[in-house]
């Protein structure tokens, strides 16, 4: 695929030598031409220093072209311009914009855009690694709204069912493995110490789902 990545910070150069080394063909833009000194040696996409709302920037990067576009500078603005302008004259499929301000992440929703923010999600991550040593995060979805957790079943529910466990709409149990099989439960399925749980949940889910997990106290 043919794919721009606007802004050679540490993140726009990670991000162009990882899709590089995937056999992409990559186009880097920064208005600083020392910025492409985060690219690693051997990288051979190309690098078109300039600013990136210029035209003739965007059309030796190849934007006519392009199949996707990730605006990753440190301007909020700039990435949300930059990503529209993309999409609406120039109609580039794929686009994801970097949220470098959390305050100003509604920008990028504003415009419809899919968004990653860094500084959100590892505040969330960090978060949840200092407040829980049993829920651990596998996977998560968009800006961490959604993620899937892991986790044991403590001494303390063996013998209870997952109604039981989560007996609200905060959370979706997904799986349940014992003895190294994994199956599709029911609210009534009794878990027993040990078991590995898979649940579905937002944030706050979550945190209901720990609070139920030590109202037991062990034995």
């Amino acid at each position: 695929m043919n794919i721009i990545i606007v802004g050679c910070g540490r993140v726009g150069a990670e991000l162009a030598y990882r899709l590089y080394q995937k056999g992409h063909n990559i186009s880097v833009i920064d208005h600083v031409a020392s910025a492409f000194n985060n690219l690693p040696s051997d990288f051979r996409g190309r690098t078109i220093e300039g600013e990136v709302m210029n035209m003739d920037v965007l059309s030796r990067a190849g934007i006519g072209s392009a199949d996707g576009l990730a605006a990753v500078t440190n301007s909020d603005p700039l990435n949300a311009v930059v990503a529209h302008l993309a999409r609406s004259a120039y109609g580039v499929p794929n686009i994801v914009v970097r949220n470098y301000d959390p305050s100003l992440r509604v920008l990028h929703e504003t415009f419809d855009l899919q968004v990653v923010s860094s500084s959100s999600w590892g505040a969330q991550r960090l978060e949840e690694m200092l407040a829980s040593v049993n829920l651990r995060t596998v996977f998560s979805a968009g800006n961490g709204e959604v993620e899937i957790y892991e986790f044991s079943v403590p001494a303390a529910w063996d013998g209870a069912t997952l109604g039981e466990l989560l007996p609200t709409t905060n959370g979706i149990i997904i799986s349940v493995t014992r003895a190294g099989k994994a199956i599709l439960p029911t609210p009534d399925y009794q878990i027993k110490t040990n078991d590995v749980i898979l649940v579905s949940a937002t944030f706050d889910g979550i945190e209901v789902l720990r609070n139920i997990l030590h109202s037991r106290p062990e034995a």
